[in-house]
């Protein structure tokens, strides 16, 4: 009696060695090997490519990858996040690891440079309730969004225009670029509130205009624009009235217009041939009273 116990505990034993050792066996290593454009854009699609290495081995059961739908990653309805397989299943004389490919849509706060995304992947019988591994890799990214330097550039009193010039500081180019000037206590607005600029590349600036009344302290506006890939995105920016910049400025004094110059010499010239001809004229009477 004893010793059949003691049978059937050392075939337990030897049978959970055997099973530790073939589990010990499977070694899944993932490798992000292409990534589909690059750099990927904020708020665009993104292709990626991993390459899974031994899933040709029948000891590792049901392989789960998963690319995990989370920032700055997120899945479409119809786009499965989720690679599950048989291992040891591949043709002779092929490759024996797995492609796994995802299409994933980049969100629009991404960062530009290197952004952390995981992949968990696990296997045995019930992969999804088994242990998992996570690792991470770096999906580059091209930010799209710029910024902008915003001034008054002119006040004109007599007819009310406020004159800004805005300056695109960022890297990228800009389609759609919009001015809005907000109800504020600084500054009434006559007219409509909002001026639609149109592109304006990186490094290069503009001038728009607003029918307004401004008082002294900030003005504060909110600068709308579309990036590379068509998103629309909005900054805030403030800058400083003072009306005493825009007093007693010489373009502003009056003076001599070139019409009055052009004027006087006109009349200048008109009176010297009129004396001219005057005199000539009496010159020729003389002569004719003379030779009588």
């Amino acid at each position: 009696m004893k010793k059949g116990l003691v049978i059937s505990l050392l075939a337990i034993v030897l049978l959970s060695s055997f099973a530790i050792a073939a589990e010990s066996t499977c070694q899944i290593t993932p490798t992000m090997i292409s990534q589909d454009p690059y750099p990927a854009i904020p708020g665009d699609y993104v292709k990626i490519v991993f390459q899974v290495n031994g899933t040709a081995d029948s000891s590792c059961g049901k392989i789960r990858i998963e690319l995990m739908n989370e920032f700055p990653l997120s899945f479409d309805q119809n786009e499965s996040n989720v690679i599950e397989i048989q291992s040891g299943t591949y043709a002779t004389d092929y490759q024996s690891y797995l492609i796994a490919p995802f299409k994933a849509r980049l969100s629009e706060n991404a960062l530009d440079g290197e952004n952390t995304i995981k992949l968990r992947y696990s296997n045995g019988l019930n992969p999804t309730a088994s242990a998992s591994v996570i690792k991470n890799f770096n999906l580059e990214v091209l930010d799209t969004t710029t910024d902008f330097e915003v001034s008054i550039k002119d006040y004109k009193p007599a007819t009310n225009t406020l004159t800004f010039e805005i300056l695109n500081v960022g890297k990228n180019d800009v389609e759609a670029l919009t001015a809005e000037i907000p109800i504020q206590k600084n500054i009434d607005v006559k007219g409509s509130r909002r001026n639609i600029i149109g592109s304006l590349d990186h490094n290069d600036d503009t001038t728009f205009d607003f029918e307004a009344i401004p008082r002294e302290g900030k003005i504060d506006l909110v600068i709308l624009y579309n990036d590379q890939v068509n998103v629309r995105h909005q900054v805030e920016a403030s800058v400083m009235f003072n009306a005493e910049d825009f007093k007693g400025r010489v373009a502003d004094k009056k003076g001599t217009s070139a019409w009055t110059y052009i004027i006087i010499i006109a009349i200048i010239v008109g009176a010297i041939w009129y004396f001219v001809r005057r005199n000539k004229k009496k010159k020729l009477e003389q002569q004719k009273r003379l030779n009588r």
